[in-house]
């Protein structure tokens, strides 16, 4: 054997255990979708937006059969805690949304006390006084003053839907317990207080004494909330920096819905990037100094953002995306869902666009205004492509 035959044979030996590495390393990296869900195929994918085969855009302007090379296809899970890894989702056709939706019914919503127009095809115009309300529970400490109004802005322009800020729900801390406190009554027809007594009523908590952090129950909340809900309310959310659980079991929950009343709460606090947090103890909180204030602004507004169209795209029907990388892809934990898309799929697009009737062009446009004037680079060069993909501006994606 020659040496150049030998050294041949040595790159080629190399090689393969380079190869043999690799499939050793994605095996050990490997983790199983959840037991019996089988991810949809392209094919599937395309027939669950509900179009027609040959539409470019549903009407108007939105994306159906063409311009998938923007849409990731839905990624497999990573981590045995990823939402795919743990839940066999059926996920939610264009054509079942249309079947199972509420606000779509030709039968008035049990508990909406406001007008309801019968001929009515979209929510807006079944319910034209319905608006999105939002109120901070407790008082939002930011570097960014504006940051509550950014997020009503924001969530406005997502859904194409009015959307109402409420005043703040005052809570007070005292010794580990929090107090919802009860402002005193006031008529609007006379112009002042029909009463001069504020109360407060104990919230459910659990309190470590020796961190002295604290979370609120959503339950209890949930149940305060029933009562503030206004007349001509789609839903009502309540967003607070305080942290929340559910059960004793829970390290913490992002938030909870009841749906069928119409309320929800939801926490900003574990999705404050200057804050580390314990896998292991709900109570084990700590700086992270390295976060600059420019991006604890920036991440806050974007993950805050998403969580709540989220939430909100749910009380409206839109349930878990299992098509695409979306906006409405579950997570079972924090990173999971923050490198998830802020953008909506063509399937729950089109589900939203059916719903609201807002013109999908104008609607991105909105959109770029907003990420261009909050620096969400990513997002803003994102949305310019789709407005320029659907005006004939460009062929092709980049």
């Amino acid at each position: 054997m020659t040496e150049t035959n030998s050294a041949k044979l040595s790159k080629v030996d190399i090689h393969q255990k380079k190869q043999k590495l690799i499939r050793q390393k994605e095996e050990l990296s490997f983790v199983p979708f959840a037991t019996g869900f089988k991810p949809p195929t392209r094919c599937q994918s395309r027939l669950a937006i509900g179009c027609e085969p040959m539409m470019k855009d549903f009407d108007p302007g939105a994306e159906c059969s063409h311009g998938f090379e923007y849409f990731k296809t839905i990624p497999r899970p990573t981590d045995i805690d990823d939402w795919l890894a743990q839940y066999n989702e059926e996920g939610q056709t264009y054509k079942q949304f249309l079947n199972e939706c509420p606000w779509l019914s030709s039968r008035k919503r049990k508990y909406m006390s406001q007008t309801f127009v019968f001929s009515g095809k979209t929510l807006p115009q079944k319910y034209p006084d319905g608006k999105v309300y939002i109120v901070p529970l407790g008082e939002f400490q930011s570097e960014d003053p504006k940051f509550f109004d950014h997020l009503i802005e924001y969530t406005s322009i997502f859904l194409g839907l009015p959307v109402v800020p409420l005043p703040v729900i005052q809570l007070r801390e005292e010794n580990g317990d929090i107090f919802w406190i009860k402002e005193p009554l006031v008529s609007e027809a006379l112009q002042r207080r029909t009463s001069s007594r504020m109360s407060k009523q104990k919230l459910t908590t659990r309190y470590d004494f020796k961190s002295k952090h604290f979370q609120v129950c959503v339950d209890s909340c949930l149940m305060k909330l029933r009562q503030k809900i206004p007349s001509d309310a789609i839903c009502l959310i309540a967003l607070t920096m305080f942290d929340l659980y559910g059960d004793e079991t829970d390290l913490f929950v992002a938030g909870m819905a009841a749906g069928n009343q119409r309320v929800a709460v939801f926490s900003l606090y574990r999705y404050d990037p200057s804050l580390s947090f314990s896998k292991e103890n709900w109570y084990e909180v700590e700086p992270d100094k390295t976060v600059s204030k420019k991006d604890k602004i920036s991440l806050l507004l974007q993950r805050g953002s998403k969580l709540l169209v989220h939430e909100i795209c749910h009380l409206l029907g839109i349930d878990h995306c299992i098509y695409f990388d979306c906006c409405m892809n579950g997570s079972g934990h924090l990173a999971e869902d923050f490198r998830q898309s802020m953008h909506l799929c063509p399937v729950d697009l089109h589900k939203l666009h059916i719903l609201v009737g807002f013109d999908v062009v104008e609607r991105y446009k909105k959109l770029n205004e907003f990420y261009k004037k909050h620096h969400l680079i990513g997002e803003m060069e994102w949305v310019e492509r789709r407005i320029a993909y659907l005006t004939n501006k460009e062929e092709k994606p980049r």
